[in-house]
Parts: C-alpha cells; structure tokens; sequence
C-alpha cells in the first residue's frame, strides 16, 4: 500500500499532463486572475437561474418534457462535475503524500499510509465543510423540488457583490454570533414564559411553536397581529420582548454599518487594483505630495498610474483632488505583490518625504522581482549611495538638481533655454531613449551603418549595463537591452521606433 501511493504521487508529480490539466481546471474555475472565468461564471448563472425558472414555472403550470431532462438530468449532471472538479483542485493531494514519504526518509522511520491518508482527508475536508460547498452538495440532490431551490445560494459564488456582502459579515463572525446567541435566548425564554402564561387561555397559543413564532415576531418588532397576550403579565412580558429586542436589532444595525464602512475602503482600492492590472505598462507612485501632484500635472506624463499613501487623510484629499489612490503601505511585501502585471512593465517612482522609508519601498519592490524599473527620491548624495545599494535604477535629489538649473539660468542662460526645452519637449527637439530589443533589427549591427541622419535624429550616446559611452564610435555593434539617447523631432523619433522593427537600409 506504501509504495503503491508514493509511486502514484511521484508519477503524478512527474505528469505535465495531469499538472497542465488541473491548472487548467483551477484556472476556470477559482482563479481570479483568469479574465476567461468571467464566462465560466456567466455560464453557471444562467443555469442555476434556468433551474429556478423551472422551479417556479411548475408551480401553477405544467413544465414542458424537455426542460424537465434539461434541469433534472442536465444540469444536476454539471453540477455534480463542478463540484468534484472543485474537490479535485482544492489542495494536492500527491504533495501530502510525498511530503509525508520524505519526512519518513529523513527521520528513518516508516512510512505511515494511514496517517497520509488522514491528512488527505483532512485537507479536503477542509473544503467540504465550508458553506458554499454544502451549499453545492444540497444543489445536485434532484429528487425533491423543494430541495432544489437552494441552487439560488450558487448564485454567491459567482456574483462579487454578495461576496463582498458574505466578506462582510465574515469579518464580524464573532460579533454577529453573539448577538445571534443573546436574540435566541430572549426568543427562547419569551416564549416558554408566553406559552406558560397564556398557554391555556390565549386560543392563539395552542404549542410551544406558537410562543416562539410570537416571541420571534415580538423581539424583531415585526408585529403581525396574529399572535396577541390576553393577560396582563402575557402584556409585561411582551413589552420586555419587543424593548429587548429593538436594543438588539439596533447593536446589529449599527454592526453591520461599521462592518460596510470599514470594507468599502477595500473594495474600492480592489476595483482600483484590479483596472489598472489590465494595462500593459502602467507606474507606482508611491507617496502622495507636491512632487506627485507637479508630475501628474506635467503634460508628457500620458502614462496609467497609481498612487499608493498609507496616510489615510492625505489620501482622503488625494481623492478629492481627483487622483487615483488606495491607501496602504508600499514598504509591505504584499502590497506590492497585488500588482500581477508583467514586472518588466511596472515603474515604481518613491516620493515620499521619508528616505528611509523610501528605501524600504526600494528593498521591497526589488525583492518581489529585480525587473521593476525604481526611481526614488532622496535627500542628499549621502543617501543616494544607499538607494543605489537597496537596488533603485535612478536616483533623483531635487535640491541638487533644482540649485544645477538655477545656476545654469543665472551663469549660462541660452544653455539654460536649450537644455529646459530639450528636457521639457515645448519646442521642436525631443531628447528620448530608446530601448533595443532582441528582436529588433538594428541588434549586430555597428552605429555607422544604421541611418539615424536619414530619420533626422542625433545620437548622444549609448548607455550600455551600468555604463554611459557619449558619443559612440560608429564602429561599435549594438546590442540587445542597449540604450540610445536621441534627440530630434518627435514624429522623427516615434517613426524610428517603428522602423526599427522593419528595413533600416
């Protein structure tokens, strides 16, 4: 039995074709990421609200044969699937088994199969009992009509509100528990003490069922009518209820008005989150102030952003200033990770006043992955030695940079002119980098022989790993991931560009 489950483990650990299958099932049907699994969830609503139709429609009215095989056997046989398919990918059950075999090896004991098979167990009963799996285990149960309407519940599963909803209440679990706890007691002694009072003169009250619907309809303060005390302590005893139970219900009201607030936070950054992952490139700018705010505003900045501030009323303004913000902390792994696009296409720019929390933002960006381009923001030249040690590709000192310029304007004015046109773009040349890639055909070739004259262009120079070279020799090869610095018109630049792709004779 042993080495049968150790080798199916390892043969299945082993299958690209079990592990490409499972993922894509998994993909389908629980992966978020997948922009695919929005029809998978189209598809199952509609089912599930086929099933209710036929449910309601047969009601008063005699359900047509073809319906009755589409929803009895139809469906109910693609939600048995779905719900084994679900089990399947919930866990792997050979990483158990080959975790347990190792761990047998390395501390030269026997291999257990039992106690394997009890940790399978347990880890897919884990999904099992979970409420949304129960509620599928009841939803292929086809024998009973009545029993079949709770595949409406399906329908939390695939629709994100009523997720966020369940999320919701989820958070307050044990809040929201104990007032359901205290409402059933009062329901409980309300009406036992009605049934013993009145159970032999109220003609209302014939059982113990009857006082508990009373003292149910009395604490919810929904007062039907239907049920009323006829004697004076059933009358004390109702107004202790109904008092009772409005305290109860207002606790509850005021809970689930916090638990909303606290979330709508959340699900807002979420959605703010979730759009920008769906663009190619987009920046991070992480830190909300007045550098932020005069690069938003800069008119070449056409590029998809988000700002993340962990201050909470600095945000708060942020928003109203129009900008797109989620308040959190970017020095904290997770946050960052939220972010699925490829890291290659991420730029993370650190504004924030703070230089070592910038270099925590720097360490953390460069640990998730060393492709995301960093630019930061520090204070001094003491500190940009730091930044670059914690792996930031630029380093900007703004009161360096800003004294540079106004020396420049004061002692050299025409070279300032030039160069803040240049840098800015307001006139007719453009200073740019262009990025070579291994596709591109201008790789292999030397510099003299690529026509940047004919495209009306001017190399400056060619940054090549961590070196600058000005003013290439016309006889050095270009190579992939090489930089070039070029200046010229705009439209001579974008069409460059393109050509690079095409015949550069």
């Amino acid at each position: 039995m042993e080495n049968f489950l150790v080798k199916i483990a390892f043969f299945l650990y082993r299958s690209k074709w079990y592990n490409q299958t499972k993922k894509f099932f998994y993909d389908y049907l629980e992966n978020k990421e997948n922009p695919s699994k929005h029809y998978v969830d189209l598809f199952f609503i509609f089912l599930i609200l086929f099933s209710v139709f036929d449910l309601v429609y047969s009601v008063k009215n005699k359900t047509p044969h073809w319906i009755v095989i589409v929803d009895y056997y139809l469906i109910t046989t693609i939600f048995i699937l779905e719900y084994i398919l679900r089990l399947w990918v919930h866990g792997n059950t050979h990483h158990i088994i080959i975790k347990e075999y190792e761990k047998s090896k390395f501390l030269q004991i026997d291999f257990s199969s039992k106690d394997t098979i009890k940790n399978i167990l347990l880890e897919k009963w884990q999904y099992i009992k979970s409420p949304i799996a129960i509620i599928d285990l009841v939803a292929i149960i086809p024998l009973y009509r009545e029993i079949r309407v709770i595949r409406i519940f399906k329908l939390t599963r695939y629709i994100r509100s009523v997720k966020q909803f369940l999320d919701v209440l989820k958070s307050k679990y044990f809040e929201l528990v104990t007032l359901a706890i205290l409402l059933l007691f009062v329901i409980g002694v309300s009406g036992i003490s009605m049934y013993i009072i009145e159970g032999n003169t109220n003609s209302k009250i014939n059982s113990l069922l009857d006082a508990f619907y009373w003292a149910l309809i009395t604490a919810t303060t929904v007062g039907y009518g239907d049920i009323s005390p006829v004697s004076d302590m059933g009358k004390i005893v109702s107004m202790i209820t109904a008092v009772v139970g409005l305290i109860i219900i207002a606790f509850g009201t005021s809970l689930m008005v916090s638990a909303f607030f606290e979330k709508l936070g959340e699900i807002k950054d979420n959605r703010i989150i979730e759009d920008i992952n769906k663009v190619d490139n987009f920046v991070i700018i992480c830190g909300y102030g007045q550098m932020t705010k005069m690069l938003l505003r800069e008119d070449n900045f056409n590029s998809k952003y988000i700002i993340i501030e962990k201050n909470s009323d600095v945000a708060k303004q942020g928003i109203k200033d129009g900008y797109n913000i989620i308040v959190d902390d970017a020095s904290k792994h997770n946050v960052l990770e939220k972010f699925k696009n490829s890291y290659s296409k991420i730029s993370l720019i650190c504004l924030g006043n703070d230089d070592i929390e910038n270099i925590y933002i720097t360490l953390n960006a460069k640990s998730i992955s060393k492709e995301i381009k960093v630019v930061a923001r520090a204070s001094s030249s003491m500190m940009e030695k730091k930044f670059k040690i914690a792996g930031a590709d630029n380093v900007i000192i703004p009161n360096i940079a800003a004294n540079t310029m106004l020396l420049t304007a004061i002692n050299n004015p025409i070279m300032y002119s030039a160069m803040h046109s240049l840098l800015a773009g307001k006139n007719a040349a453009y200073l740019d980098e262009i990025r070579v890639f291994g596709y591109d055909n201008i790789v292999d070739k030397k510099i003299g022989n690529i026509a940047f004259k004919e495209h009306k262009l001017l190399l400056i120079g060619l940054k090549r790993g961590d070196e600058f070279i000005f003013n290439p020799s016309k006889d050095m090869i270009l190579n992939s991931d090489d930089i070039l610095l070029v200046m010229g018109l705009k439209i001579s630049i974008e069409y460059f560009n393109k050509t690079i792709q095409g015949s550069l004779s």
